[in-house]
């Protein structure tokens, strides 16, 4: 007789043996370098995670690079820019582009270096050299001088914050010729030069006469150039009634530290614009953000400011799908979740924690499915019962507050295979960084469970929510399961897709492989 130990179970021979260690020693599956390019794009912000330096997460992204063709490196940097909004990504895909691809290069350009800070980050991480030059060189250069030639107004003005480069350094690389005399004065009073002030464009002309005297309206320039300078408490009302919606949900507590919210009307005028529908969209916000935004809130920001931004919070998650069937999300609270989401970097490091947006993820699935069941996990799975009437904001605290742990992805499959339930979507919100599961057979632990309850439903189907930028999954793409990075409205359009019956076979690369190279222009 055959040894029963040996083979007991003709499913389990099927999974896929396991080709690698995840960063936490853990058996996992190597992406492919397409895959590892598209989730480190999404995730990627070159912090400090929990398990990966700065550099190392460099190196990784410079090597897939390396092994796929321009016309992807190039749609990645697309799909980062527009639909992840990240900064430092697009850049460097950018930069490597190009020392490989300068006519691709010169049509994805202007889509990607679309405001003053990207452009700065493009010439910061060419002059670096981790692309393999220090110099600029003429096509970039020309790229650049081109950048600034048709940048309006408003976006040369804005341009003018920031350093490491500044816009003065990255002028006085690329020598721009000025069109006009509008043009040249901007150029000599960007570099510290004589100008003539009535030569000015209009917007720094009202900026430098309300230097002076202080009255009249608040000229439309960056808020980090009012604040540099000393003000009044009118002068700060002036300034936050004329805030953008962006620089408003930032400086709520700024805000309120100034006394804005002493003048009559102040409170109502900054709520309404916070809740504005189209100024939510407008804006690109990350979920997470709102949610930052309101825990910090300082008990001098009014009640109905605060309750503005859970009114933005519902615009930012209107696509959040609702599930035909039953649904299960499982936000891993584990201890590797409670880094940074963006990483830490000096001067820099984001609030938010990985664990924060796991929370937030399966509260918003919970808010817009009342009958999804949430199974937070660490080593094992976590008991808590969570009221789908509550808002999102509250629910997400409530998972977030949950105690550390090490982490097991298999633990919530392997619990619903002891009750012999077989739903139709699970959703996991992970750094998958699994290491803490049972001993598995050929492949991960997550996957053997994941394919004993798809004995039970055939059609169900898996989704594994990556937040950092790593090269491994627990689970591989196929059909009925499917791995993306990230967080950003984008990722609730992909699960919808994917529960009404998209493939999820290299569905991401699919994705990005649809992003037109030429920018789209409307006919009139």
């Amino acid at each position: 007789m055959a040894n029963k130990n040996l083979f007991q179970s003709l499913r389990g021979a099927l999974v896929p043996q396991a080709t690698t260690r995840n960063d936490a020693g853990g058996a996992a599956y190597e992406l492919s370098p397409k895959a590892a390019l598209a989730r480190m794009a999404a995730t990627g912000c070159f912090g400090r995670t929990f398990y990966a330096t700065p550099e190392l997460q460099l190196e990784r992204v410079l090597e897939a690079a390396r092994q796929v063709d321009d016309d992807f490196l190039a749609r990645t940097a697309l799909y980062a820019r527009r639909k992840g909004f990240m900064k430092d990504m697009p850049a460097l895909l950018c930069a490597v582009l190009a020392t490989r691809d300068l006519d691709r290069l010169a049509e994805v350009f202007p889509q990607v270096i679309d405001n003053g800070k990207m452009l700065r980050n493009f010439v910061q991480v060419l002059r670096s050299g981790v692309t393999g030059r220090k110099s600029l060189g003429s096509a970039p250069k020309r790229l650049v001088r081109q950048w600034l030639e048709r940048a309006s107004e408003r976006q040369l003005v804005d341009a003018t914050v920031g350093n490491a480069p500044s816009l003065a350094d990255v002028v006085k690389m690329v020598h721009p010729r000025p069109a006009d005399a509008t043009r040249e004065a901007f150029y000599a009073w960007l570099l510290g030069k004589p100008y003539q002030l009535d030569q000015l464009p209009q917007t720094l002309q009202r900026f430098e006469a309300w230097k002076a005297n202080r009255e009249g309206e608040i000229p439309e320039v960056p808020f980090q150039m009012l604040t540099a300078l000393e003000l009044g408490e009118r002068e700060w009302a002036m300034i936050a009634g004329a805030a953008s919606w962006q620089t408003t949900r930032m400086n709520l507590n700024t805000f309120a530290r100034h006394g804005v919210f002493r003048f009559g009307g102040m409170a109502e005028k900054l709520a309404e614009r916070l809740a504005d529908p189209e100024k939510v969209r407008r804006a690109r916000v990350f979920p997470y953000q709102l949610m930052v935004a309101y825990l910090n809130a300082g008990k001098d920001v009014p009640q109905k400011v605060r309750e503005a931004l859970q009114d933005a919070m519902e615009v930012a998650l209107s696509n959040v799908p609702e599930i035909n069937g039953s649904v299960v999300v499982c936000p891993d609270v584990s201890g590797s979740m409670h880094s940074s989401i963006s990483g830490y970097r000096k001067g820099s490091t984001s609030a938010v924690r990985c664990v924060d947006v796991a929370g937030l993820v399966a509260a918003a699935f919970l808010r817009k499915n009342r009958d999804a069941r949430i199974i937070p996990f660490k080593e094992d799975v976590v008991n808590l019962t969570l009221n789908p009437r509550d808002t999102v904001m509250t629910n997400a605290t409530k998972l977030s507050s949950l105690p550390p742990g090490a982490t097991n992805c298999s633990a919530p499959l392997r619990l619903l295979n002891q009750e012999k339930v077989a739903p139709d979507l699970v959703v996991f919100v992970s750094d998958n960084e699994s290491w803490a599961d049972p001993k598995a057979g050929r492949g991960t632990a997550m996957l053997e469970q994941w394919e004993k309850l798809k004995s039970r439903n055939p059609k169900a189907r898996l989704v594994c929510i990556d937040l950092v930028p790593n090269t491994t999954a627990q689970a591989p793409d196929r059909k009925d399961i499917l791995n993306i990075g990230g967080f950003s409205d984008t990722v609730f359009d992909l699960v919808a897709a994917f529960a009404d019956g998209a493939d999820g076979t290299d569905h991401w690369i699919q994705e990005i492989n649809q992003q037109p190279l030429t920018e789209r222009r409307q006919t009139a």
